[in-house]
């Protein structure tokens, strides 16, 4: 983002300026594809260092940004995070990703999910569910552990690894079935296979006799940044069922990925 030069009679410093400089910084911050750094954001804000210090310092005292102690780099805090959730699930394009949503239902007949990642947790930000008698029961909003969920394992596979070691905490992970995987070791082997394969996968870890599989949605710069996910309860679901699944979730992935472009 660059800055206009202020029209005559404008005060450069005034706070609608300065409201515009916090929110650039925000900004910088919030696409970077890795944390960035305090000398990072000076150079993409085109600002001088202390404005840019300064600007950092009101962000973490308000929850918009929280920096690394050990790396000095800088990410969105978690009001940030809060926020943008509540504007994807209030977004106006959110009936036509529940539409999305509700043709994919139509098409495989299982209950299917669009889901974001929110710091080590997993957010359903929408989801349709099949019409079948038996079913597994999630309301729009839930949030899931992300070592032994579908979602959460495609979410994490694809961040840094050191990042990824750092939400996953220390080892033993909580176990919630006789499934779950709760080494990280182990955990770090299966996510290089789920980063090959793009499809994150989870066989009753999470809840008892459930199958579920998750695809990738990218935004406009391919970074993954949310999934599209099935669920059904076992036997009727079985993951050999599921990869037959697997071209229509991709393209429904797809088409919820045209939404987010269009928002941004």
């Amino acid at each position: 983002m660059q800055f206009r030069s202020p029209k005559s009679g404008e005060n450069p410093a005034g706070p609608a300026s300065s409201t515009l400089r916090a929110f650039a910084v925000l900004e910088q911050i919030a696409r970077a594809e890795a944390p960035p750094t305090l000398e990072g954001l000076t150079r993409a804000c085109a600002l001088p260092k202390p404005t840019v210090h300064r600007i950092l310092a009101l962000l973490m005292r308000g929850g918009l940004v929280q920096r690394d102690a050990f790396e000095k780099r800088y990410a969105v805090g978690p009001r940030t995070s809060g926020l943008a959730l509540a504007v994807q699930m209030r977004s106006p394009a959110r009936a036509e990703r529940h539409a999305i949503l509700a043709r994919l239902v139509g098409e495989i007949g299982e209950t299917c999910n669009f889901t974001m990642p929110d710091g080590d947790e997993v957010v359903y930000l929408d989801r349709v569910e099949t019409s079948a008698k038996v079913r597994l029961h999630m309301d729009v909003g839930s949030r899931v552990p992300m070592h032994c969920t579908a979602s959460g394992k495609l979410f994490l596979a694809h961040l840094p690894p050191a990042r990824a070691r750092r939400l996953l905490g220390s080892a033993p992970l909580k176990r919630y079935t006789e499934r779950t995987v709760t080494s990280v070791d182990a955990l770090e082997r299966e996510l290089r296979k789920i980063r090959s394969s793009g499809i994150g996968t989870d066989t009753a870890e999470y809840l008892e006799g459930s199958v579920c599989l998750a695809v990738p949605v990218r935004d406009s710069r391919g970074r993954l940044c949310a999934a599209v996910a099935v669920h059904g309860p076992a036997p009727r679901m079985t993951m050999k069922k599921g990869f037959e699944f697997l071209p229509a979730m991709r393209r429904a992935a797809d088409e919820i990925a045209a939404t987010l472009a269009a928002t941004n």
